[in-house]
């Protein structure tokens, strides 16, 4: 669809303010922790180099630098240009940010100094190794094909803008997953409160190895999804929204940025606590979980005791 170049201006400088504000909101020590740190200080970066130099671009337009003449159409190519990127990107950080949930949660308690210090530097190599990853699918291996239109090139006030589709499937994983989870756990209450099938033994009764691990799975998953709704609800009925109303997708320049990366954040350590809890619990039976700077991640892990 077209888009005007000051809408496309000023939707990703309101994509800055609010990378920079999720930023500095983080926990001092926690932004660059893990990868989805690393990677969300890169991306407000980018974009905040992108946004600075379609600004000048557009300012200047007709200008001419380094012997290159420069016109709006470079405005949209850099737009499209950045759209393409920020849809490759989209699931390899959703998996890379799961691994490194997995690996850290998993790690607590038990890594020595080496591992913990690979597993701080190892976030920086990984999200450069994405970005160039990205970049050369781009250019070298995708049919990608901007679209300047047909407009004099001195007279071009607006971009065609390709939507992102990628951040919207995400998204109804991530609706159907918390679905199932508060179905999961509506229906384990059910069956703690039934008189027919109770779920705690009578006294002089012991429970069996499978009945602790379903208590305390229940209770993680319960827990998991209490912190999880506590801090973005809000978040995640606007993405609902988003997806009934713009079911064909958004903008490419916007389906990628440190609020989507925070909330996707938290979501991944929901999952991993749910699922590994109580392999992963350290001592006192709390899982603590230090790359999240926005849920409170210390869940008591019952042990059906």
């Amino acid at each position: 669809m077209h888009i005007s170049i000051p809408s496309i201006l000023m939707a990703l400088g309101v994509k800055c303010l609010l990378n920079w504000v999720m930023v500095v909101s983080q926990k001092k020590g926690n932004v660059c922790r893990g990868f989805m740190g690393v990677f969300g200080v890169s991306l407000a970066l980018v974009d905040t180099v992108l946004t600075l130099s379609l600004t000048a671009l557009h300012v200047q337009a007709n200008g001419v630098l380094l012997g290159v003449h420069f016109t709006r159409h470079h405005v949209c190519l850099l737009s499209q240009l950045a759209g393409q990127i920020y849809g490759v990107l989209q699931w390899p950080v959703g998996v890379l940010g799961f691994l490194d949930c997995y690996v850290t949660l998993r790690g607590q308690g038990t890594s020595t100094t080496t591992t913990a210090r690979l597993q701080r530097v190892a976030p920086v190599p990984a999200t450069t190794l994405l970005w160039c990853s990205a970049l050369i699918y781009l250019f070298l291996l995708s049919d990608f094909y901007p679209v300047l239109g047909e407009e004099h090139p001195y007279q071009v006030h607006r971009c065609w803008v390709f939507l992102s589709s990628q951040v919207l499937h995400v998204g109804a994983v991530i609706v159907l997953a918390v679905a199932c989870a508060l179905v999961y756990s509506h229906k384990a209450h059910r069956r703690t409160v039934s008189p027919f099938k109770p779920w705690l033994p009578s006294p002089g009764e012991s429970l069996t190895e499978t009945e602790r691990r379903a208590l305390s799975r229940r209770d993680v998953v319960q827990q998991a999804l209490t912190t999880l709704l506590a801090t973005w609800t809000w978040f995640l009925v606007a993405l609902a929204a988003l997806l009934l109303l713009l079911p064909v997708g958004i903008p490419g320049y916007l389906s990628l940025n440190v609020p989507w990366l925070c909330f996707l954040n938290s979501v991944l350590t929901a999952v991993v606590l749910s699922a590994s809890c109580p392999a992963s619990r350290v001592a006192g039976g709390l899982a603590a979980f230090p790359l999240d700077s926005f849920c409170d991640w210390r869940l008591g892990c019952a042990t059906g005791t």
